[in-house]
This record gives C-alpha cells, sequence and structure tokens, in this order.
C-alpha cells in the first residue's frame, strides 16, 4: 500500500438492459489508499464488488443496450456518484470503462424458450385430443358391432315369429310367399 495511485481492473462485468440484451462492461479504477482507512477498511475486493454493482444497476435501468454502448461514460459518472468507496481503505480517484460487449438476446431466448414451452403444450393437447378422438371411435366400433349382434339376433328371431303367426291364422301362405319375396 502506498499513497500512489494504483490501478484495479476488474473482469467482464454483465447486466442485462431493459430490451433484454446483456451487455458486459470492464472498468478500471484508479484507487488511492486512504490512511485515516488502512487499517481496518474495506480491500480492493469490495471495491471491485461495490462498482460492479454499479455497472449491473447502471446497465439495467437503461432503456435500450444502444445508450450504454454509446455512453459508456455514464457508467462512470454513475458509480462515481454513488461514493462506493465509503468505509474502505482506498479513495476512487477515477472510473473508466476499458471495455463494453454485447453478450446474448437474453430477452430473445426468454421467448424462444417460452415459444418452445406453448408449443409442447400445444402439442400434449393435441395429442390428448387425438387419443380422445381414437378412443371415440372405437367406442363406435364396438357400438357397431354391438347393432349388428343385435339385428342378428333380431333376425333369428323372424323365422320363429312368423310360424307362430302362421300356426295362430295371423298369416296366410300366399303373404308368407310374399314376404319371402323381399
Amino acid at each position: 500500500m502506498s499513497v500512489n495511485p494504483k490501478v484495479i481492473e476488474t473482469p467482464f462485468i454483465a447486466g442485462v438492459a431493459m430490451n433484454g440484451i446483456e451487455v458486459k462492461a470492464k472498468a478500471r479504477i484508479t484507487v488511492r489508499a486512504n490512511i485515516a482507512r488502512l487499517v481496518g477498511g474495506a480491500g480492493e475486493e469490495t471495491i471491485i464488488a461495490r462498482v460492479g454493482e454499479g455497472i449491473v444497476s447502471t446497465i439495467g435501468s437503461s432503456e435500450h443496450h444502444t445508450q450504454v454502448l454509446e455512453n459508456p461514460d455514464n457508467i462512470s459518472k454513475t458509480v462515481l456518484s454513488k461514493g462506493l468507496d465509503s468505509g474502505t481503505a482506498f479513495e476512487i480517484l477515477s472510473i473508466d470503462i476499458a471495455d463494453v460487449d454485447i453478450s446474448k438476446n437474453i430477452g430473445a431466448d426468454l421467448q424462444t424458450e417460452q415459444a418452445l414451452a406453448d408449443k409442447n403444450i400445444a402439442q400434449a393437447k393435441a395429442e390428448e385430443r387425438r387419443a380422445m378422438a381414437v378412443a371415440q371411435e372405437q367406442e363406435m366400433k364396438a357400438k357397431v358391432q354391438e347393432m349388428r349382434s343385435k339385428v342378428v339376433e333380431a333376425e333369428a328371431e323372424v323365422p320363429l315369429a312368423m310360424a307362430e303367426a302362421l300356426r295362430e291364422g295371423n298369416l296366410g301362405v300366399r303373404d308368407y310367399y310374399n314376404l319371402k319375396k323381399y
């Protein structure tokens, strides 16, 4: 530790703008040791974490990812204005955004996943309807067979009924032969 300024470099820190695009930023933080806080003050990790939090919140509050790309110094200004060095062994002199990259479209990925989930649900419902239709078709085939068996039963009773009608005289021989033609 010395009173000479020191540069702390952050890793890439990812944040998602309101339009769903993930933006990654890398910052260089110039700090100077705060002699009064040197003992017992938070160290470099705390500075990196606080600056990272500021970067994420600044990117996240941007309506569009292009705002971040057009004005990376807005990140620096916003983060510096938060007084992130309080309680640390350092005084932040400047925060410079070294690199800003567009990572991936999180919003589009989420929409794609939702569309796939909706498609799977629709396919499952369609399969359920198809299975119900097949089951109903099988039920109808069974009913057709049942009705055919009833017709056969009824046709088997016709000769008995005709014999009964002939015996009782309700049907004449001529009527019987006329019915046989059909």
